[in-house]
Order: C-alpha cells, then structure tokens, then sequence
C-alpha cells in the first residue's frame, strides 16, 4: 500500500498527510476547495496532489478521513462509491457545536452508538477502522512520550484491514490495541474527551494513553 488518500483540510489531515510523505506514501488530499490546499500541495511535492473527495477516494489504496465530526457523513457521501473494497481509517469524533463544560466535550451520540457504527452503515462496502481518534495532531506521526510508545486503541469489523492499519501505525511509532468490532467505538471515541481534559482545565496537550499490563 503506497497511495494514501487524506479527506479533509484541516489539521489532522495536515499532520496524517505530511506523515505519510515522510514514510514514502503517495498523499492525495481531499477538500471541497482544493484551492485552499494549494500551499500545502506546495511544500509536499511530487508525492503530493490535491482533489475533490471523490477524487481523493479514488486514488487511495487506503483513505484517511479527517475532517470534523459533524461533518463525517457528508463527507463520506461525497466519496459515493469510490469508497468500496477500501480500508478507511476514521479519525472522527462525535464532537456537538458547544463549548467544553469544565473541561468536558459533549457528544452528538450516545453510548449505545458511535460515529464509526453511522460511518460503516454509510458506507457498508468499505472496511472502517477508527484510529488516531484519541491524541491530538501533534503527536500523530511517531511522537517522542517518556516511557516509549503510547497506545492507539481501533477497531473496526475487517481483521485483514486492521492488519493493513497495523503497519501503518507501527511506522508511526504506536502500539495498537485492537479492541474488535465496531461497536468497541463506542468506548474508543469518547477517549477523546478523556484526552482533551487536561487541555482545556490546564493547557497540558503533549500526552498519549496507554494500555500496561502486568
């Protein structure tokens, strides 16, 4: 797998983006404005292009979506059927339009729901696997944590996906945890509020989670 699809202009796509250049990917990134993307398509090179999300969709070996929770299903809508018998890692989450409340986020799904789950349903012919959904874009691409490598929970209904999203994550400097079907995102996604506490009560954004055992 050499060509990376990246959906989404923001910063999360960015950070995905530049960390696939740097490991030998081809990236195609895709907005609904590619002219907002013409700096970055700068900087990247040769390797790097820019397109519409079906575009996107279709030049990825694999896909990346990286965009706003709220705006996950347009975007996979947008790809149509570009997306069949293709890995899509998710980076979203269910994150409402209202500030934090001491610190805490607010969900648009419950827990007996997830993004991931409304995701695949959009999109049954892909295989969905949720990952870097629970760190900040700054240490996306192997990031440098006292005590070594910190853990990336996913989860997703292919195994043979999850194994593709493995070499991906191994390049990237993480442990994966592999927390089975889809429906464990329903655990996975709200790791993101756990994450982003320290943040908004005391500016703290530079750690990782991770699983130990005995």
């Amino acid at each position: 797998m050499k060509r990376i699809g990246v959906l989404g202009s923001g910063e999360v796509g960015e950070a995905l983006a530049d960390g696939f250049l740097k490991h030998g990917y081809e990236v195609m990134r895709g907005t609904r404005e590619p002219a907002k993307l013409a700096a970055w398509k700068g900087r990247a090179g040769a390797k790097g292009s820019v397109g519409t999300f079906a575009d996107t969709a279709r030049f990825g070996e694999a896909v990346v979506l990286a965009v706003k929770g709220t705006a996950a299903e347009a975007a996979v809508d947008l790809c149509g059927s570009a997306l069949e018998g293709k890995i899509v890692i998710d980076t979203t989450n269910p994150i409402a339009e209202k500030p934090p409340v001491n610190g805490v986020l607010s969900f648009f799904t419950s827990l007996e729901d997830s993004l991931l789950e409304r995701l695949q349903k959009r999109a049954p012919r892909a295989s969905l696997v949720k990952a870097f959904s629970c760190v900040g874009n700054k240490l996306m691409v192997n990031p440098r944590l006292k005590g070594g490598p910190a853990t990336m929970f996913v989860c997703g209904n292919d195994a043979a996906a999850k194994a593709e999203v493995k070499t991906i994550l191994d390049q990237f400097g993480w442990e994966m945890e592999d927390l089975g079907q889809a429906e464990a995102a329903r655990a996975i996604e709200p790791l993101c509020i756990l994450w982003c506490i320290p943040g908004f009560l005391r500016n703290e954004w530079m750690h990782a989670l991770k699983m130990v055992r005995l």
